[in-house]
């Protein structure tokens, strides 16, 4: 994989959290006490809406889920967000 950002040599070996976030729901605190195995929270995305790919809290993607053997999930990234990468 070509790193989009060549020639920043040792840099390029910090380490940075990279999430995948879902969907989001607000809830207040009394309903968060009451939830348990087999809970269902309904979050605000559609099921084919592209999920957000986040380094260290800041958007810098968007992709959908994938299957990537018998038992693990991936994402596939779809869009690089425009104000993450310089022209």
């Amino acid at each position: 994989m070509t790193m989009p950002f060549d020639g920043y040599g040792l840099i390029q070996e910090i380490d940075v959290r990279l999430t995948v976030e879902l969907g989001r729901k607000n809830l207040p605190l009394r309903e968060i006490l009451t939830l348990g195995e087999n809970s269902l929270v309904e979050l605000d995305r559609l099921t084919d809406e592209p999920l957000d790919i986040m380094v260290n809290g800041r958007l810098i993607a968007r992709g959908d889920l994938v299957k990537v053997g018998e038992d693990r999930l991936g994402v596939s990234l779809t869009q690089i967000v425009k104000d993450y990468v310089a022209d």
